[in-house]
């Protein structure tokens, strides 16, 4: 049981990561589609409001995978965001300046103050999309890891052709999957328009994806990993497909299929190693030399016995709650309000 359990959480921590990318990827890409998609104050408005309960328990997701790693798996937290430091302090801001674009956007009726917001929200969901990217693919891939554990280099170490192909593989996933969302979450024009533009843009948008899972699967893949990476190309398909046939609700399934065949893939072609070194495959931490004690983990898998049912719970509950579609006509003038 000692040498399962760093397995076990290896494990979680993948599907925490999944997660993540499907339910806070199509609002990163509502939030990115704002600029370039919505063509009215009012179309915005519309965007907004298919996340708006929403978004921020997406987070929660982030939260748990970065905590989880950090209780897990404490070496590969401390060398991995050691490394990346820089580049996760600029999503952390992109974070915040998202989520006080969301907050602050309608408070005053002036198109100048909702565009400076708008493109805080849009850089903000760029940024993040493209940071989280970035750091799960060099911890798939590999950072200039010395016996110790820390990174050799400048602050920009980091940067790679993995890294950028990891920024890629998220930034278009995202958008592809925010354009899925809004074929399921809204009604009239919108709708239609979201249709077409995902028809066109999916088959190119998941490339990077699909070059990553490769990539990994050629380093240290197995049959099995092979086999998730062909049925993540047989999932996006029939995601297109299902797109073309009008079939709303089965092509957002079949892409969050193909997310889940991609990540497991990707994590599973990795392990056993968490972050390899570049530097001498010896110096690679693992799910065994850089786990917590088997008494941590024993804890941690009672607490997440009890924890995971009651978020995904709750999470269920908040989706079938604002499960309606949003139309423009559902959105109301725009006012401002004036204290007393």
């Amino acid at each position: 049981m000692n040498e399962l359990l760093p397995t076990i959480w290896f494990i979680l921590i993948a599907v925490l990561w999944t997660g993540y990318l499907f339910l806070e990827g199509f609002d990163l890409g509502v939030g990115m589609l704002m600029k370039v998609f919505a063509r009215t104050d009012r179309e915005r408005r519309v965007l907004l409001n298919t996340i708006g309960p929403v978004w921020d328990g997406n987070e929660v997701w982030l939260l748990t995978a970065v905590g989880a790693t950090f209780a897990a798996f404490p070496f590969w937290y401390a060398s991995l965001l050691s490394s990346l430091y820089l580049p996760l302090v600029l999503v952390l801001l992109a974070l915040i300046f998202r989520a006080v674009g969301f907050e602050y956007r309608g408070k005053m009726n002036s198109d100048r103050w909702r565009r400076r917001w708008d493109r805080a929200i849009f850089a903000g969901s760029l940024t993040s999309a493209a940071g989280i990217g970035a750091t799960l693919a060099v911890t798939t891939t590999g950072l200039p890891l010395n016996a110790n554990g820390d990174r050799v280099g400048g602050p920009f170490a980091w940067l790679s052709f993995d890294a950028l192909l990891g920024a890629a593989a998220v930034v278009l996933f995202c958008l592809v999957h925010a354009l899925a969302f809004l074929v399921l979450k809204t009604a009239g024009s919108i709708r239609e328009r979201a249709r077409r533009v995902l028809i066109r843009l999916l088959p190119v948008a998941v490339v990077p994806l699909l070059l990553w899972g490769g990539r990994v699967h050629v380093a240290g893949g197995t049959f099995w990993t092979g086999v998730l990476l062909t049925l993540a190309v047989v999932a996006v398909t029939c995601a297109w497909l299902s797109q073309r046939k009008s079939r709303d609700g089965w092509g957002f399934v079949w892409l969050g299929v193909f997310l889940a065949a991609s990540l497991a893939c990707i994590f599973g072609s990795a392990y056993p190693v968490v972050l390899p070194s570049t530097l001498d495959e010896a110096f690679s931490l693992t799910v065994q030399n850089a786990s917590s004690s088997p008494y941590t983990l024993g804890l941690m898998s009672i607490i997440a016995a009890f924890g995971v049912p009651l978020v995904l719970a709750y999470q269920g509950w908040t989706y079938w709650v604002f499960r309606k579609r949003v139309s423009e006509q559902s959105i109301p003038e725009a006012h401002t309000v004036t204290p007393l």
